[in-house]
């Protein structure tokens, strides 16, 4: 970054408005952040957006200030704090950064390193900026929530993943698929999704706009052992009961207002949240767990075991690239991941 630079072209919000309107996200231009003592600067080469985003945009109005969203990025290291010692000006990082930071919808951003890896370098930007917040949700959810063991082969059972082609979806399934054991059933209700979640490990696919039970009773006659549950866990919270075997586990990352959850209690089965932002936001002693996470998944994506979910790119990061974004999040029918590449300068 030439010292010289002060300024810094961003995309923005300053009201909650629907993603229609033009004003709903603007092209603006913000100062260059000071990174803090633990946090790198990096300069942004690529995006990928996320329900998080429109959601955010949607529900926390900043009362006419702009704010800037956006948490999967890749781009290089230009600057480093006085206490940051993983990386160096110019290595290649990718990351999902913290929900009560400034997102990564910017030219240049500061984040904590705690949180970044070196991006897989088999994997060009775009690729990368595809993977962290979904790599991260599945990870945490798969072995530290469901307490899964990476390549234990004598675990057997079978995985129920719902929304088996979205973004969180697509790397469940590729992650239970590569290092576990797992029999991976993965729900889907069009031609095109199902067969990118099959893609993407699924062994079966069912259709989670029919009823789940009797299908889930030809796929695994045996019953299921785990959920992970990306959407509609309170709609199918009493089919998730009925379809898991006694001590079974699931684990949610989607939002609603109430679980019926004495539906549990006869089998036991254990319920879980998985929230990435969870270390960030609380500032955990562990927080550099998702610095190790992603430099794993960068070595498994290199070895070609995992691949990007990068599905759609729509050019450079502007506001109107990030409006077709958001509208698309909000059709709730995109599979994989939407990226952006390359700022508008």
């Amino acid at each position: 970054m030439n010292e010289t630079t002060r300024t810094m072209p961003a995309v923005a919000y300053r009201r909650s408005l629907p993603i229609d309107d033009p004003e709903s996200l603007i092209d603006i231009e913000l100062p260059v952040p000071q990174p803090g003592p633990r946090d790198i600067l990096v300069r942004v080469e690529a995006i990928a957006v996320n329900p998080v985003d429109y959601k955010m945009r949607q529900t926390d109005d900043p009362g006419g200030e702009p704010r800037v969203l956006g948490w999967d990025a890749a781009g290089v290291v230009v600057a480093v704090g006085a206490e940051a010692e993983l990386f160096s000006a110019g290595d290649e990082v990718y990351y999902a950064g913290a929900l009560d930071r400034p997102g990564a919808n910017s030219l240049y951003h500061a984040v904590d390193e705690r949180l970044v890896a070196r991006k897989p370098a088999t994997l060009s930007f775009t690729e990368a900026a595809a993977l962290p917040l979904t790599t991260l949700t599945a990870w945490e959810g798969l072995f530290e929530r469901l307490g899964l063991r990476i390549g234990a082969l004598e675990q057997t059972g079978a995985l129920l993943l719902t929304a088996a082609a979205g973004g969180v979806g697509s790397m469940t399934a590729q992650l239970a698929h590569a290092l576990t054991s797992l029999t991976v059933i993965g729900t889907a209700s069009r031609p095109e999704t199902a067969e990118f979640a099959r893609r993407m490990g699924a062994q079966h696919i069912v259709d989670h706009h029919k009823p789940l039970a009797p299908q889930l009773a030809k796929v695994a006659p045996n019953g299921v052992d785990y959920v992970f549950s990306t959407a509609g866990t309170d709609r199918n919270l009493a089919a998730y009961a009925d379809a898991l075997n006694p001590f079974g586990h699931i684990v949610a990352t989607d939002d609603f207002d109430s679980l019926p959850i004495g539906a549990l209690k006869p089998k036991s089965i254990s319920f879980h949240w998985e929230f990435m932002y969870t270390r960030s936001m609380f500032r955990t002693a562990d927080r550099a767990m998702q610095h190790h996470i992603l430099s794993q998944v960068a070595r498994l994506a290199d070895a070609g075991i995992l691949s990007t979910t990068a599905t759609r790119d729509l050019g450079p990061i502007n506001a109107a690239a990030l409006r077709e974004a958001h509208r698309l999040q909000e059709s709730g029918t995109t599979i994989g991941k939407t990226t952006l590449t390359g700022f508008q300068k």
